[in-house]
């Protein structure tokens, strides 16, 4: 990409470092484990999801020294069953430490994602890299690595005496968003679609991205709560139940409404009168920097509309 859009608003800080503890790692249910992000930014919540013939994994976290501690725990509660990895979604702290589990397991995911990954996998890379000495250090060494099974729409995994449930809905917080469902635990895994007690993530940098649609959004929301999930897993933040889809939805789809409603002229006036009011609103949630790129995103799916 040809600038930092984050680096540039001094949104997305790092510190602490964005390293995962894989000792932190508890079960939600019967077999089904979670290694908790602890609130670091850039730091993802990952699962390890066991049957009783193979184990899916979750996302890796950025970068190979921290997949690296993820594939040693996912073989430590696996043990000698096969394992299977899939990404929430292209984005280099979910992804960027596949090339760890290249060899080791079955890597499977949507086309939408792989094709964002072939065309913004690199400048994504460089952007990442740009966030700091800590970040940079995380991302070092990385290649980017394709699936070995792709699907579309969704698919059906069989764990044994298992099965997970993997969805997609089109573009959202990106292109290729994905969930997995674990539908007689009614677990959910969503991603950066729901955070806990963080400002949803609006990757909108045009012209170099812009593959992110709010109402979109919503709707991929809507079709969440009406899977009825028990426990829900945010991209970032603690696990919750289906509230935290539901205030997702609510914030974006009150942001969006303010957005149609405002007289402002042009986009930084409408920050300035709309970003003040969503802080105060929501003032436990961190990272309030992502309102003024959502802001951005749907006054322009207001304008083309």
């Amino acid at each position: 990409m040809s600038e930092n859009p984050i680096e540039t608003s001094d949104a997305l800080p790092t510190a602490p470092p964005p390293l995962v503890e894989t000792t932190g790692a508890y079960e939600l249910a019967d077999g089904v484990w979670v290694i908790p992000d602890r609130r670091i930014n850039l730091v993802p919540n990952i699962g390890i999801i066991l049957g009783e013939d193979a184990a899916l994994v979750v996302d890796t976290a950025m970068g190979p020294g921290n997949a690296a501690g993820v594939l040693e725990k996912a073989r430590e509660l696996a043990g000698d069953r096969r394992l299977l990895l899939t990404l929430t979604h292209f984005h280099p702290e979910h992804g960027y430490g596949a090339q760890v589990f290249r060899a080791e397991a079955t890597i499977l995911y949507n086309r939408a994602q792989l094709e964002e990954l072939r065309e913004k996998g690199a400048p994504y890379l460089e952007l990442f890299r740009g966030f700091g000495p800590d970040v940079a250090a995380a991302l070092e060494d990385v290649e980017l690595v394709e699936p070995h099974v792709v699907y579309d729409g969704g698919a059906d995994v069989d764990l044994g005496g298992r099965r997970v449930e993997l969805r997609s809905w089109g573009l959202a917080h990106t292109r290729g968003d994905q969930v997995a469902f674990l539908p007689d635990e009614r677990i959910l895994f969503a991603g950066d679609l729901v955070e806990n007690r963080f400002f949803p993530i609006f990757p909108w940098f045009p012209p170099e991205d812009a593959d992110v649609n709010g109402s979109r959004w919503i709707e991929v929301l809507e079709r969440l709560e009406g899977l009825e999930p028990a426990t829900v897993v945010p991209g970032h933040g603690e696990v919750g139940d289906v509230s935290l889809v539901a205030g997702a939805r609510e914030y974006i789809a009150a942001l969006r409404d303010d957005v149609r409603r405002s007289g402002a002229p042009d986009a930084d006036a409408l920050v300035a009168e709309l970003e003040p009011r969503f802080r105060a609103r929501y003032p436990e949630w961190d990272n309030p920097e992502w309102i003024a790129f959502a802001v951005r995103c749907l006054r322009a799916e207001s304008v083309a509309t």
